[in-house]
């Protein structure tokens, strides 16, 4: 894996560590005790109107918000090309890492090539040009049988996901939840926009489907938000003047999707601060495991809850002290969140995963 992936629990991450430029005092304040679709509609509000540039500007933008230390793009479609910034841009190609050009991980034909969603760079990423040339127009899904795999695993073929069954791009496992929330971007930033214009869509309207929406929620937690992500996102915002708030606060998915109203509304006691600094350390073990699981914290816990990556609740208890125990039998494999709370309103929150 090209970078490594921090896990961030997506219930406690509130603000990413700004590297290019600070997210403002109170950016989210507007989505205090908000859920469902009203905060939907408030996230809207926040990040809309955007400045805008020209489709040929994007070019000198990915100098910000793509490059790593050795001015080499970010390509999340094959990562081994090494190309230059400015030096490599397509042109003509007939093989991987002939040269990159400017993808719309929502492809521009979704929307009727329109603006500002064509140059919107929270959805638009220098990629290779043969890797983006067998992507296509397709939708994201896990495929069998590829007919093309990339030099990072990035692949096309059948769809093996529950609810669509027509050739797909599956990319790979350390960008899945990247694209995840470009997606859930996507559906915010133009909620009043028609981005289903043709049967390949993943977007009815501006809703995603049933089954991307299910689909795109098992990648966002399986593949938490990254350090390239925290990067890319404060970049973005020196240029365009808005942000991805799934990023910021990945449990806004939850929130927005499975009307969470009962967590915390990503909102630090202190506009701008990360409330995970101050939150009690939650620790499970052994992990994963099969069957047993022991929660402990550094102060007694008040209930004790886990949800699956789909957001369900699927275990609660009241309790009282700083250990508790959760039998995994009878659940399915896979990942799980546990949530602890406290007397004093807070709360903490750790990945557990069921083998």
């Amino acid at each position: 894996m090209k970078f490594l992936h921090i896990i961030l629990s997506a219930a406690i991450l509130c603000c990413a560590t700004a590297v290019f430029a600070q997210m403002p005092a109170n950016y989210y304040n507007a989505t205090r005790d908000l859920c469902g679709e009203e905060l939907r509609q408030a996230l809207h509000s926040i990040i809309s109107g955007h400045t805008e540039f020209e489709y040929g500007q994007l070019w000198g933008k990915f100098y910000q918000t793509d490059v790593d230390a050795s001015n080499h793009i970010i390509d999340i479609y094959t990562d081994t090309c090494n190309f230059y910034a400015g030096n490599d841009q397509c042109g003509n190609y007939s093989k991987e890492c002939d040269c990159y050009n400017r993808e719309h991980t929502v492809p521009q034909s979704w929307f009727g090539d329109s603006t500002p969603m064509r140059t919107d760079l929270f959805h638009v990423y220098p990629t290779d040009g043969w890797a983006n040339n067998k992507r296509g127009n397709l939708p994201l899904a896990t495929v069998s049988n590829p007919t093309y795999t990339s030099s990072n695993g990035s692949k096309v073929g059948q769809s093996t996901y529950p609810g669509y069954s027509g050739q797909a791009f599956e990319p790979a496992d350390e960008y899945k939840g990247d694209l995840a929330r470009t997606y859930f971007y996507m559906s915010v930033r133009y909620m009043n926009r028609n981005l289903g214009q043709t049967s390949e869509s993943m977007f009815s309207g501006s809703q995603l489907k049933p089954w991307a929406l299910q689909m795109l929620i098992q990648w966002h937690y399986a593949d938490p938000v990254s350090q390239k992500e925290i990067d890319r996102n404060n970049a973005i915002y020196t240029i365009q003047r808005n942000r991805n708030p799934f990023i910021d606060c990945p449990y806004f998915v939850d929130a927005i999707w499975h009307d969470h109203c009962d967590f915390e509304n990503c909102l630090s006691p202190d506009a701008g601060t990360n409330i995970a600094q101050t939150a009690p350390k939650l620790s499970a073990y052994p992990n994963p495991s099969a069957d047993l699981v022991n929660i402990s914290c550094e102060k007694p816990m008040t209930s004790l809850s886990m949800f699956n990556i789909l957001g369900e609740k699927t275990f609660c208890s009241e309790t009282g002290a700083n250990f508790a125990t959760i039998n995994l039998e009878p659940y399915e494999s896979g990942i799980y969140f546990v949530k602890a709370t406290f007397d004093d309103g807070s709360s903490a929150t750790t990945k557990i995963i069921k083998y």
